[in-house]
């Protein structure tokens, strides 16, 4: 009986380790972030392909221009890019036929690939202008948020959606988190004063969650990511509290509003390399 329990014992040591460790990350890097202040960007720029001109990008604190804005981040995605694009593109045309006040962009942000996803991004903008498609190169890998953060600051839409480059969600799920945001818009308008209010002035974010896969993604995951996967649903419990059960889908909406507070606040360093 001593041997379980000393087995039992280790295990449950080893996860508060980690809990631990991962805790004090957290507080740590948040530490690091307040107190610095490398993310405070000169203006950034883009070079217009047709008359080779340095012009300013789109800023997350001018009027929107648009009513939808496609974010998606891409680090070595030649051989997905193509069919999530085209998926995506076909979609959004039709609602905008069906719809004439439907106006969209889609931001491809290629994260430093060493791949042809530039190519294949740059191929949509001569495809469809660059009035709807639009390319910024951060010229080296700084991961998912970064990409993610400079889409974010130089859309023009009012309702603003990142969404992955493999095309694993279904891009018609957009309607479900578009109308989660409408249906909370219209209660913030019916307890407001001003009568002009617009979507995109009301802070407000809608999440897409995979949780109802979390049993079919247990059964198929090796033991220990299984295991770290529990561990970090801790910390996020602990940091965040209860009700968040799925942090990591590539799929979240955002109004102008709500992109400009949390996306203006992320410290992050990056250069400015923003092409369209």
């Amino acid at each position: 009986m001593e041997y379980p329990r000393t087995i039992l014992f280790i295990l449950i040591s080893l996860a508060l380790s980690i809990v631990a460790a991962l805790i004090s990350a957290i507080i740590l890097e948040a530490y690091r972030r307040r107190f610095n202040h490398g993310h405070i960007e000169a203006p950034a720029i883009f070079e217009d392909p047709n008359s080779l001109k340095r012009v300013p990008c789109p800023s997350i604190f001018d009027p929107a221009e648009k009513y939808m804005s496609l974010i998606v981040p891409a680090f070595n995605e030649e051989y997905r890019l193509r069919g999530a694009l085209e998926e995506t593109i076909n979609y959004l045309q039709q609602r905008a036929a069906k719809d004439k006040s439907f106006s969209y962009e889609v931001i491809i942000i290629d994260d430093g690939s060493v791949d042809g996803t530039k190519g294949v991004a740059f191929n949509f903008v001569r495809k469809y202008s660059v009035e709807n498609v639009r390319v910024i190169l951060l010229g080296r890998n700084h991961g998912k948020g970064e990409a993610i953060r400079k889409g974010m600051l130089h859309s023009r839409g009012e309702l603003l959606l990142m969404l992955d480059a493999d095309g694993a969600t279904k891009i018609t799920d957009l309607e479900k988190l578009e109308n989660q945001i409408h249906a909370v818009a219209v209660v913030k308008k019916e307890g407001s004063r001003d009568p002009s209010i617009r979507i995109s002035d009301i802070p407000i974010t809608a999440f897409g969650s995979r949780a109802h896969l979390k049993e079919k993604a247990l059964a198929t995951r090796k033991w220990y990511r299984n295991f770290l996967m529990k561990g970090f649903h801790l910390v996020v419990l602990l940091t965040a509290g209860p009700g968040i059960r799925d942090t990591q889908c590539g799929f979240k909406m955002f109004t102008r509003s709500a992109a400009r507070k949390l996306f203006t606040n992320i410290r992050l360093k990056s250069p400015d390399a923003c092409r369209r």
